[in-house]
């Protein structure tokens, strides 16, 4: 069964990163753009891996520039745009695509259809635009998908309970 922990991507800073040292956590990834009317959900990202990170959570963004060229910048660019305006401490990665031919292989997994406990699926299908959320359990598979409306204060409940298990 493919997991978080078959996947590798780069991080802001240049060094490729084996996803697997995020086992063990709960992992919440997120496709991010620094010029998009959702980038203030920065702010409720850095406010759950605040809130969380001690019991286990790990958030980690990927800019994406898929949707009309929302995030431009280069990866020092974002880096200091999310420490700068957010006060972003969660790991940031470098800019990839989420879907389509070129998606990487993180978000063609993620996008596919997963079964979770109880036999309900997840469902498969494209990211609609920036700020798609995913909850990975400590096991590294994907335990729920949110829509980039909702607010990552909606999601802390699912948060807490994944926490637990």
């Amino acid at each position: 069964m493919t997991t978080l922990a078959d996947f590798t991507a780069t991080t802001l800073a240049g060094e490729e990163q084996d996803l697997s040292a995020h086992l063990g956590s709960v992992v919440l990834v997120v496709n991010t753009a620094s010029r998009c009317g959702l980038t203030p959900q920065y702010e409720g990202l850095q406010a759950l891996h605040e809130r969380f990170a001690p019991q286990g959570l790990r958030v980690l963004g990927f800019p994406c520039d898929q949707f009309m060229h929302q995030e431009p910048g280069s990866d020092a660019e974002i880096s200091e745009f999310c420490q700068v305006n957010y006060g972003v401490t969660f790991p940031m990665f470098s800019k990839v695509e989420v879907n389509g031919e070129g998606a990487h292989p993180l978000y063609r997994w993620l996008t596919g259809a997963h079964e979770v406990e109880g036999g309900l699926e997840i469902p498969a299908g494209d990211i609609e635009w920036n700020f798609a959320k995913f909850l990975l359990g400590r096991d590294g598979t994907v335990l729920r998908r949110w829509s980039p409306q909702t607010e990552p204060a909606d999601i802390a409940d699912d948060i807490e309970a994944a926490l637990r298990a």
